[in-house]
């Protein structure tokens, strides 16, 4: 039976009261809940203090360069469709660098769980603006204030018809938690983008700021009809909807592929290789 311990606990470079605490324990629960031994699961992310979370757990760990998460655990989901994956990193490196990347997986839908850790803000290399940050917002980078309009995140991906499309927060574990455990059990790409707090860097969107907008969505909700999904995740303001905006059950990558298993136990066939080689005489 794995518990919380097989997933173990390390010391953290991250400041106190960072939303990434609460992430790494929503992830650690929700892998648990999934039954998941950690040598069953592979965490891909990119650079950042957000994608220093697999450092700080016990299971199969791939870092990729900055804003390149995504094309990296695209790979190694082909080359082992039986690992259980999880991407991970933080709104600059995903939405940011890894912006074009970020459509191109929603096209594809391969199928893995995307968590991004958004507080609006880098916040490793000393809280300049995010593609999420808001118009106006001013940092030592921009002191006459951002600006550029805010990137919506959830709102492309559901206006993509993306496979499944959440927002959590950080301040709401259990409620994150049961999201990625969703997005873990959800067939194709599953997006869940978490806001947090920056405690150094971003004064303007806190805990208090989150937790006075971030809203749960009504039982009654209804994910699968895309309009209002779509109208849905364009809400941002004094009410912030969270949980699950939008989802279907559009064909993975996998789907479109002959996946004929991990390719480390694939048996090479020399005679077929000499064969192919020879084709290009």
């Amino acid at each position: 039976m794995t518990t919380l311990e097989d997933y173990g606990t390390y010391e953290t470079a991250w400041c106190p009261g960072c939303g990434n605490f609460a992430i790494l324990d929503a992830v650690k629960s929700a892998l648990v809940a999934a039954k998941l031994s950690p040598h069953e699961a592979l965490m891909v992310s990119g650079i950042g203090q957000a994608a220093k979370l697999p450092h700080y757990l016990n299971c199969n760990v791939f870092n990729g360069l900055h804003g390149r998460a995504l094309p990296a655990a695209t790979g190694a989901r082909l080359a082992n469709p039986k690992l259980h994956m999880i991407v991970e990193s933080g709104d600059g490196c995903t939405y940011g660098e890894g912006g074009n990347h970020f459509l191109a997986a929603i096209r594809r839908n391969p199928d893995f769980t995307l968590i991004v850790h958004d507080n609006q803000v880098y916040g490793l290399t000393k809280g300049q603006a995010s593609p999420t940050t808001e118009e106006g917002h001013v940092t030592k980078a921009q002191p006459s204030g951002v600006a550029s309009e805010p990137f919506n995140p959830v709102e492309v991906a559901v206006a993509m018809r993306a496979s499944f499309v959440a927002r959590g927060f950080s301040g709401l574990p259990d409620h994150l938690s049961d999201l990625i455990q969703q997005g873990m059990a959800h067939k194709g790409m599953a997006i869940i983008d978490v806001l947090q707090p920056c405690v150094s860097f971003n004064k303007v969107n806190t805990f208090a700021w989150y937790k006075s907008r971030c809203t749960p969505l009504p039982d009654d909700y209804d994910p699968t009809d895309w309009e209002i999904a779509l109208r849905t995740a364009a809400q941002w303001g004094e009410t912030i909807p969270v949980g699950v905006l939008y989802k279907n059950d559009r064909r993975t990558l996998e789907d479109h592929l002959d996946m004929k298993g991990p390719l480390a136990l694939h048996k090479s066939d020399s005679a077929e290789l000499v064969s192919i080689l020879k084709s290009y005489e």
